[in-house]
């Protein structure tokens, strides 16, 4: 058997996770966004499967499509579509990197293996845990530090690992789950500083050996996190005083202003004392971190988790569509590199939630009132999420329609009927006109994914009630209606940018009503004249600021 996704994922992901208690529904959710300038964005899919004693499995490099050797397959595997099985699991991550000489390069298992192997061989997020831990411990750890989302249908947990390097066979690693009625997140950078060891009753169960687990204080971690960094040098203060990220991944302005203010800006949404982390972010102030979890202000619904991911940092100070790289038209991008220097001083542009490189992302819910075919959705979108639109895909959906389907098209094969490349024909023209642009994906973003929110809800009280007396058919309900929904947002997206386009052509803006051109009163074949607003007034303010005379109008 081969395990193998030829892409890159540079350091550049996001996520948020969710507890029951914080949401309004009492899903747990987490959300995930695949960044790098080289994925092309597709829906994975693993079917379940049964294997016979003693199969191998081939492992390949998520970022580089290295082949680093082989493992032991399990003999049963579950269903997994995109990053949640079939029991309601799911996982995303981000890449922190940590301390560089902590890599082994002799290992077998890669974050992207360790993500997807364990999907199909978990029940539950604990599980999860278990099975990434005992696969490094096994096999070694290739990739650099590394944070991982893990939601089941009941819990949510972060677990954060870096490799033992070269010196010992494995990885360090501590999980911790999210309190109920919490949120958390984390965006390249290790998030989990001081943490909770063995309680009174607590200890180390039989059957796991290298591990401290302890049900009181609902943490896992790594027997020897503390030892090892002892004896590298890294740390040498009393146990109980240890942090994790302080040992393996020491904070830096890189840190802080382009990874934990993407967490910052979403927990300033929902938590009214975040102002005071303000200068953390900004990288003025980097002993006055935030913490790992906070309570939010009100429910989160999946659909602010959709907007979470949209996010370029609107209503704060770090919002990019005010300043003056954002050109006439407001646009909350900029293009990299991300730091430039201008007479040897070194600037740098924001890294928003939002960004232009993303290949996927998705917001999950596992839902423990349902059963587990038709409890777990994947609200799944391709490229930058800010001119997406998330799609519901059950998680024992068995089908990927073609456009969607891994292998079909690259970043260096178009495809016009392929999703990834329908999303960025969108989104990229939207950068040319964002502020008249933008307006118009938003509202039909709203229009589909409240759409599918109410259908979601509807189908899943059927789904459920058939489950109870033939699971395959439901299975089968839920799998053809999440075929039909990627399928109608293919169709919309691709109606949108003939829409958008036809709108927005040569810098004028033809005049629509209820989404049709308007023609001129002798002929349907002519538009009404066109709009032609030209730049805002801060942008001629400035041309006229920089040009001085020279383009003065001399009046006779």
């Amino acid at each position: 058997m081969v395990f193998a996704f030829y892409v890159s994922i540079s350091s550049a992901c996001t996520n948020f996770l969710v507890s029951k208690g914080a949401s309004a529904d009492g899903s747990t959710m987490i959300s995930y966004s695949a960044d790098s300038h080289v994925l092309y964005g597709e829906l994975y899919h693993w079917p379940a499967a049964t294997y016979p004693e003693g199969t191998m499995l081939d492992v390949y490099d998520w970022d580089s499509g290295k082949y680093l050797g082989k493992i032991k397959q399990a003999i049963q595997t579950y269903n997994v579509i995109g990053n949640i099985n079939e029991f309601q699991v799911a996982i995303g991550e981000t890449t922190y990197g940590g301390r560089r000489e902590l890599r082994d390069k002799n290992a077998i298992m890669d974050y992207g293996s360790l993500m997807y192997i364990a999907l199909q061989r978990s029940r539950s997020a604990r599980e999860a845990i278990m099975v990434i831990t005992d696969l490094m411990a096994e096999y070694g750890y290739y990739s650099s530090g590394e944070s991982f989302s893990i939601a089941d249908k009941n819990e949510v947990w972060i677990l954060e690992m870096i490799s033992k390097g070269d010196t010992e066979k494995g990885a360090v690693w501590v999980a911790r789950m999210i309190p109920d009625g919490y949120i958390s997140g984390h965006a390249n950078h290790s998030r989990i500083t001081t943490f909770p060891q063995k309680s009174k009753n607590g200890g180390i169960s039989s059957d796991q050996k290298d591990k401290w687990y302890d049900p009181e204080i609902n943490t896992i971690y790594a027997k020897d996190v503390i030892s090892f960094a002892k004896s590298q040098g890294f740390y040498d203060g009393n146990d109980k005083d240890f942090n994790f990220s302080a040992a393996y991944a020491p904070i830096a302005f890189a840190d802080a202003r382009w990874c934990d203010a993407r967490v910052w800006s979403i927990f300033n949404r929902v938590n009214d004392d975040m102002s005071q982390y303000e200068d953390y972010v900004a990288g003025k102030d980097l002993n006055n971190r935030m913490p790992l979890w906070i309570k939010p202000n009100r429910k989160i619904t999946a659909q602010d988790m959709m907007d979470f991911m949209r996010d370029y940092f609107q209503g704060t100070k770090f919002d990019m569509s005010q300043d003056v790289g954002a050109g006439p038209f407001s646009v909350p991008y900029r293009w990299r590199p991300l730091t430039w220097k201008v007479d040897d001083v070194k600037y740098t542009n924001e890294r928003a939630v939002a960004t232009q490189q993303t290949g996927f992302s998705f917001v999950t819910q596992s839902r423990n009132w349902l059963s587990d075919p038709v409890g777990g959705i994947l609200w799944f979108g391709l490229d930058d999420a800010g001119s997406t639109v998330y799609a519901p895909v059950f998680c024992s959906t068995t089908e990927v329609p073609r456009s969607f389907q891994t292998g079909y098209g690259s970043l260096m094969e178009f495809k016009p009927d392929a999703a990834f490349w329908v999303f960025n024909q969108v989104s990229n023209l939207a950068y040319t006109r964002y502020s008249n642009i933008s307006p118009i994906i938003r509202e039909k973003q709203q229009e589909l994914e409240t759409g599918f929110v109410q259908t979601v809800e509807m189908i899943s009280e059927a789904a459920d009630k058939l489950f109870q007396t033939n699971a395959e058919l439901a299975k089968e309900f839920v799998s053809e209606y999440s075929t039909s929904q990627l399928e109608k947002v293919m169709e919309e997206w691709t109606d949108l940018y003939h829409f958008l386009f036809a709108k927005f052509v040569d810098g004028n803006i033809k005049k629509t009503e209820n989404g049709k051109f308007i023609s001129n009163e002798f002929t349907d074949r002519i538009p009404a004249y066109p709009d032609q607003p030209g730049y805002n007034e801060s942008y001629y303010r400035k041309i006229a600021e920089t040009t001085g005379d020279h383009l003065k109008v001399i009046e006779e």
